[in-house]
């Protein structure tokens, strides 16, 4: 016997044993523990490359004036991380936390296992080499295929593998930004887990593990140090509102934009084409504006703890801009301007990386931007303190570009130790929240399956019919016939079938109509008849045809338009494929929605 036979015996009576001695619900909470240090464990190795590659490359940088290399090292970075991906990889690993709601809806919660390390090293690679990304979505996509992968190893069911991979996600979350609260919340906001009791302590437990082991690697400091030097003031409510509003209406032109940007690339199938025009496009914009360089998490940090003009205009170091501090805000709002260039270019020449960096970066600058131009011309007469202002736009930047405000309040407080701001906090991330929805009625996530109706939502039917698909309901027994047969034909193959239902299909299988044996039952049993009547005769046309690529919402509608107990099912060419009967479907729904209901 082999060893991987030896391996597959030992797993095998690991299991069996389990099962005698340890219940489901104690051992998901076992998984949900291990997957937490898992995750941190992924979530530091990707931090330390990232870090350790960026400094490597960066440290002898002239900070007086440009540097040619930054032409250079993002191209270089995008261009290996797409070999490593076609080369290696094979598989398409952008679009982390979009993966993982398809996965969720489609793929019943099972994640390629190549995912528990590919998305590291391509975004190591990329971040690194100056690529205008985060590494946050593809650490959540690594930790999400870690409780995928551990779950299926163990045997686990489909409403198991939902939590595990929930529990990866909120995992990473917590692991590299040190901030368990806002890995809970994004778990239940933007993955769309459901808030119960035997959901909310495995998240829980996974959560803390994973920010417990990255404060014994990297210590218990916040990510982003932040000194409250002005409490918030009630006189400053207005002037957050209006920051909400210009958070929202920014994280609308940066969702509109990548989408914009994305379709451009998507219009090329060549990997080379793609890899110059964003290669080129992605040197020349950091070659131009130096913080589009990497996640930015250096100019964040800058913004949250300058305390003078002298300290923030250090931000134009190593560009053309550098030592002319008047220009400092119209260089900011260039970058805000053109960082969405620089993260789709990113993505799109071949690079691997995510949004939550930019959607922090952006925020801060947006609300540093909004702060000096208040001060500066006295609106209001009310001064704006700059960090603070600065630290509440990245809550309204992510609440905006990822609908989710929860997350965005948690993850700054969290990130910074800026609990003294909540309530500012609270009230831009709301109000940049309202702001997009009135455009984006779906986060820069869910967009793509929503459009597709493949997004799980918190909207239990929706939810379940969006766990259902065709083809578990569609039955494919029933004996088709064709519309030159006679009667007597017919009759032969009603007496062959055990259903009351005959598709009438063509020579290429096209469905042309339906023969229902209650419509010929007053003439099947005259045999005079039976070579004067054809199919195409007695034959309907049925109330309705379900296309084999319509979600089971819309083939719910057309049952409920129609009145039909039976629906003939249909691919785009209109060839037949079988039927959906109105009572399997209600079978499914109900058995769906027990196993997704229960505690």
């Amino acid at each position: 016997m082999n060893t991987s036979e030896d391996k597959c015996g030992l797993l095998t009576r690991f299991i069996v044993w389990r099962e005698r001695h340890i219940t489901d619900k104690q051992f998901v909470l076992i998984l949900s523990f291990l997957v937490g240090i898992f995750t941190a464990l992924a979530a530091y190795v990707l931090k330390f490359l990232v870090e350790y590659i960026k400094e490597f490359l960066t440290e002898n940088f002239d900070s007086t004036g440009a540097n040619w290399l930054y032409l250079v090292y993002p191209v270089v970075g995008i261009f290996l991380t797409g070999l490593f991906i076609r080369k290696i990889v094979r598989d398409d690993i952008s679009h982390g936390v979009t993966k993982i709601l398809y996965a969720i809806s489609r793929k019943q919660s099972r994640i390629k296992r190549h995912n528990m390390w590919s998305s590291i090293f391509a975004s190591a690679i990329t971040i690194g080499c100056g690529g205008s990304v985060g590494a946050e979505a593809p650490i959540v996509l690594t930790g999400s295929a870690i409780g995928s992968n551990l779950g299926s190893l163990f045997r686990m069911d489909h409403k198991t593998l939902m939590l595990l991979v929930g529990c990866g996600a909120a995992g990473a979350v917590s692991g590299i930004f040190k901030a368990p609260i806002a890995g809970l919340v994004f778990t239940l906001e933007v993955l769309m887990i459901d808030l119960t009791m035997a959901y909310l302590l495995p998240l829980l437990i996974t959560s803390v593990t994973a920010a417990s082991v990255s404060y014994i690697l990297t210590g218990t400091e916040a990510m982003f140090q932040f000194h409250l030097d002005y409490p918030f003031e009630l006189e400053r409510i207005p002037y957050a509102i209006a920051l909400g509003i210009f958070c929202g209406l920014i994280a609308w032109y940066f969702t509109r934009a990548m989408n914009w940007i994305e379709n451009i690339f998507r219009r090329y199938s060549n990997p080379y084409v793609k890899f110059l025009i964003g290669g080129s496009m992605l040197s020349t914009l950091i070659f131009l504006f130096p913080p589009l360089y990497g996640e930015g998490y250096d100019t964040i940090s800058l913004l949250l703890n300058g305390t003078s003009d002298a300290e923030w205009d250090t931000v134009m170091n190593n560009s053309f801009f550098y030592g002319n501090s008047s220009l400092l805000v119209p260089y900011l709002l260039l970058i805000i301007l053109f960082k969405v260039f620089a993260s789709s270019a990113t993505n799109g020449g071949g690079g691997c990386g995510g949004i939550f960096a930019p959607s922090l970066f952006l925020g801060c600058i947006a609300g540093f931007v909004f702060s000096m131009v208040c001060n500066e011309f006295h609106i209001g007469n009310v001064f704006i303190p700059e960090k603070n202002f600065a630290l509440m736009g990245m809550a309204g930047l992510m609440s905006g570009v990822m609908h989710a405000p929860l997350t965005g309040v948690f993850l700054i407080a969290e990130l910074t130790g800026g609990y003294g701001l909540f309530l500012p906090l609270m009230i831009v991330s709301v109000m940049a929240y309202l702001t997009i929805i009135v455009f984006e009625p779906h986060s820069i996530y869910s967009m793509r399956l929503a459009k597709k109706g493949e997004l799980l939502t918190h909207h239990k039917d929706k939810a379940v019919l969006t766990l259902m698909n065709i083809d578990s309901v569609v039955e494919t027994d029933f004996l088709k016939v064709r519309p030159d047969m006679d009667l007597g034909e017919m009759v032969k193959t009603i007496s062959k079938s055990n259903r009351n239902l005959f598709p009438v299909v063509d020579g290429e299988g096209h469905l042309l109509g339906v023969v229902a044996v209650d419509d010929i039952r007053n003439i099947m049993f005259r045999q005079e008849l039976y070579h004067r009547f054809y199919v195409e005769r007695f034959m309907n046309t049925p109330k309705a045809r379900i296309i084999k690529t319509d979600s089971m919402e819309k083939v719910m509608v057309k049952f409920d338009e129609t009145g039909a107990w039976n629906l003939p099912v249909v691919d785009e060419d209109n060839k037949y494929i079988g039927f959906v009967s109105k009572s399997k479907m209600l079978n499914t729904y109900r058995q769906v929605l027990v196993d997704l209901s229960a505690e």
